[in-house]
């Protein structure tokens, strides 16, 4: 048995998928004040779900959101730097960057509450830019301030020295100083958690995973510990947000590397759905209770970016490219001060949740809306876990029709539209903002809201298909268990292309390959089934970012006019120009080790042959416009068999979602069990 656990901000998925490929699911209400008890929950339903034995379980993998919460609630350790002195206020100072650019009165956008001027050492020590030594690391200083920060409490410390990332000497030195006087703290080292240049990104990222190692560790601590209670032999493995899987003990070692656990899980899913259709190029739709995450894949791999934000701060490291929004089923209605409707981003979450849950939400949510609209089964919810209250959800969305002198059905028609222009606009994001065309590219929703979304939002963007996957209400939690075992690791070697030391860039490649080789050898898999590959962020002589580009070890001088070639190509896609006469440089190079864990067999639910009237189960007035409401066939999902064609208007329910086909498309579910939506007939 494997089995795979995503916790949303409603709730946590789960998913157990045995030997003959038989796919269990389930969700459980989140448990905001312990995420692991929904994890308790949420394993012994699957496992009475199942009939199967804890000790079954081979491999558990987890999705989890412990280091973005501590970050966003601001509850991470008590954490201090030591930095070169002088270079204190590094963290304060940031970039010369506003989100808002007029606002006269925003908040400031650098994480000092990470780290308080107070608890920001400055430590007699520097190196140059080449890693000579220009004044010696003043040991006794370091093992002054070490006691006095542990006196005051501090829980964990991030040490970021100047052009550490061309020489670690000072900073590990640092570090076995602090093992000496306080061996009880974590200790971060930029130049193992981002050996890349610009001072204030590689300070914050250090920063960040000294500040959720205590927590991260703790965590996962408990995680282990929960599932030893349950009898689950399994040694649990993480998600990271690059979207590969490590184990609990070495993803407790780089916290960082966590933010985007749960979206890239919900990413990797879309991409295991999506191949198993034929389908290599897509937008991924992941609406949850709380949020909505939207990714690009093309030709089978997800974009990766080299940097995330979380709220308004730099995280550089790499995850897949993601934008997030608060705009999922829980999302509240409210009217801003010009009069006008607004959606999100503000979620009812999981307590007290949206007016129709009962649970003494009183605001309208999307979630009200849909129920309204006709869309959701009142009585049969999340496959019955519970009961919707019709009468709240109208009286909720009935005040925000009042304010906006409408009647409740067209106040809840509005919330949809708002939700479905707000969602468009995030595709735009990742998809022309990179240079690339939605209308070439399939909509694969997710989540347990995506499919009741899906084809309107395909309208919007000129999408010409939208994919539901067997389970997109668990995907995140399926593709926990696609996701590979993989490990990255970068530096910074700085040289003009034309005049580049290629001993010395093979050498920094040699040493990335021997890193990355350790770490799976930590992982305990075959040293002859790691693949690993290259690449190079470069730049133009002048510019002040960059573009990475795919190159193949070792680099050959006959190669590089190869490589800049393609780096030409790349800019030019994203910028829509090149300079093919202007200079250019290497400035960092990477490598990640890749090991593919088996791959899920999961077998169509339905047989083939059957007719889509086999698993009608009824029909449901719904709402869709121009037309107002019309009679809605209603079909059970698990019923359609391989091959079935149903033309809307109609409605799929399932335990996990809904999906909701409107007048004049037609759905089929293909042979891997996908349903593949279309304008018209489905060819």
């Amino acid at each position: 048995m494997q089995i795979g656990v995503d916790i949303g901000g409603t709730f946590t998925d789960i998913v157990a998928l045995d030997r003959e490929g038989r796919l269990v699911l389930t969700k459980v209400p989140t448990t905001p004040k312990d995420l692991l008890d929904g994890i308790g929950a949420a394993v012994r339903r699957i496992l009475a779900q199942t009939g199967a034995a804890p000790g079954s379980v081979e491999r558990f993998i987890h999705g989890t959101t412990v280091a973005t919460n501590a970050v966003l609630e601001q509850k991470g350790a008590v954490t201090a730097i030591l930095t070169t002195a002088g270079f204190e206020d590094v963290l304060e100072l940031g970039r010369q960057k506003r989100s808002r650019m007029y606002d006269l009165e925003m908040e400031v956008e650098t994480p000092t509450f990470l780290v308080p001027r107070r608890r920001r050492v400055g430590v007699r020590e520097r190196l140059d830019a080449r890693g000579a030594v220009l004044v010696p690391l003043d040991e006794d200083q370091v093992r002054a301030e070490v006691a006095a920060l542990r006196a005051q409490g501090v829980q964990a410390v991030a040490v970021c020295y100047l052009f550490s990332f061309v020489n670690p000497a000072h900073e590990r030195r640092t570090r076995e100083i602090c093992r000496e006087v306080a061996p009880e703290l974590s200790v971060s080292l930029s130049c193992e958690v981002d050996p890349t240049f610009r001072e204030y990104e590689r300070l914050c990222v250090t920063a960040f995973d000294a500040y959720l190692g205590p927590v991260v560790k703790r965590y996962l601590a408990g995680l282990a510990e929960t599932l030893r209670g349950l009898g689950v032999p399994a040694v649990p493995l993480v998600m990271r947000s690059r979207g590969g899987i490590v184990s609990a003990a070495l993803a407790a070692q780089e916290p960082v590397t966590l933010f985007l656990s749960g979206p890239a899980g919900g990413v990797i899913g879309a991409r295991f759905a999506a191949e198993r259709s034929g389908v290599r190029d897509f937008v991924s739709l992941d609406m949850g209770g709380t949020s909505n995450d939207v990714a690009m894949v093309r030709g089978g791999e997800p974009l990766i970016a080299s940097e995330g934000w979380i709220g308004p701060y730099p995280v550089r490291t790499p995850m897949v490219d993601v934008s997030s929004i608060g705009a999922g089923g829980g999302s509240i209605a409210w009217i801003d001060g010009a009069g006008g409707l607004r959606v999100g981003p503000r979620s009812a979450g999981a307590e007290p949740g949206p007016a129709c849950y009962g649970r003494g939400g009183d605001q309208a949510t999307v979630t009200d809306a849909s129920l309204i609209l006709g869309y959701l089964n009142p009585e049969r919810f999340a496959g019955g876990l519970m009961t919707l209250d019709v009468g709240a959800a109208e009286r909720a969305v009935a005040g925000i029709g009042r304010r906006l002198g409408l009647d409740t059905i067209a106040a809840a028609a509005g919330i949809h539209r708002v939700i479905t222009a707000r969602m468009a606009d995030q595709i735009r994001l990742v998809t022309i903002k990179r240079g690339y065309d939605p209308r070439q590219f399939a909509l694969v929703v997710l989540g347990g809201a995506g499919p009741v979304h899906g084809v309107r939002l395909a309208e919007e963007m000129g999408m010409t298909e939208v994919i539901v996957p067997e389970a997109p209400g668990v995907l995140a939690a399926f593709g926990l268990l696609a996701a590979a075992i993989e490990h990255h690791h970068a530096r910074t070697l700085a040289a003009p292309t034309d005049a580049a030391d290629l001993d010395a860039v093979n050498r920094c490649l040699a040493e990335l390959d021997a890193a990355g080789r350790a770490r799976m050898r930590e992982e305990g898999v075959p040293a002859d089934r790691v693949s690993v590959a290259y690449s190079a962020d470069m730049r133009y002589v002048g510019q002040a970012y960059e573009l990475p580009v795919p190159i193949v070890a070792p680099v050959a001088a006959e190669r590089v006019p190869e490589i800049v070639r393609a780096f030409h190509a790349v800019h030019d896609r994203v910028y829509g120009y090149a300079r093919t006469q202007q200079p250019t440089e290497f400035v960092n190079f990477r490598a990640v080790h890749d090991y593919p864990l088996p791959r899920p067999v999961v077998r169509p639910a339905a047989p083939a042959g059957g007719a889509a009237d086999d698993a009608r189960v009824g029909e449901r007035r719904a709402y869709f416009a121009p037309d107002g409401f019309v009679a809605a066939a209603l079909y059970d999902r698990a019923r359609l068999a391989v091959g079935a064609r149903v033309s809307g208007p109609a409605i799929v329910e399932q335990a996990d979602t809904t999906t909701v086909i409107p007048p004049g498309h037609t759905a089929l579910v293909d042979r891997s069990g996908n349903l593949r939506l279309r304008r018209g007939v489905t060819a």
